[in-house]
């Protein structure tokens, strides 16, 4: 993972990481990787719920908030609340992009743009890779 000073409230050695989550997994949660679009589990789904951290269950976004992109990644226009993220300036690749990570864990999640709809405007563009979906009838 890429080195940060930030202590996140729950913490794993990176064998224990290895571990608990599968190689794509570990790829974009700790290594920050980036699945290909339209390849992700959740890239489509319509199905109700609350999608959590794979890395470690924090609750993130709400299915209700989850929209088309057409990016080929899940996208959604806020997070569940302001605690459940952290953002942090990415200027690799020669491009200037907000990260999104979990607040709890620090796993890299995806990136924040300002291109999404309506009450927002924001495109928290996740890899499916770094979430869970925990499903509901609502």
């Amino acid at each position: 993972m890429k080195t940060d000073t930030k202590t996140f409230p729950m913490t794993r050695s990176e064998e224990e990481w290895k571990h608990s989550l599968t190689p794509e997994q570990y790829h974009v949660l700790r290594e920050e990787g980036t699945e290909r679009p339209f390849s992700g589990e959740y890239a489509n789904s319509k199905e109700k719920g609350t999608y959590l951290c794979a890395g470690c269950g924090n609750p993130l976004y709400a299915s209700e908030a989850k929209y088309e992109s057409g990016t080929g990644w899940p996208s959604f226009w806020q997070p569940l609340s302001s605690e459940s993220v952290e953002t942090r300036d990415d200027t690799r690749f020669f491009m200037n992009r907000t990260e999104v990570h979990c607040a709890r864990c620090g796993g890299h999640l995806g990136h924040v743009f300002e291109d999404g709809p309506k009450p927002t405007g924001l495109r928290y563009c996740m890899n499916s890779a770094a979430l869970k979906l925990e499903k509901s009838d609502k």
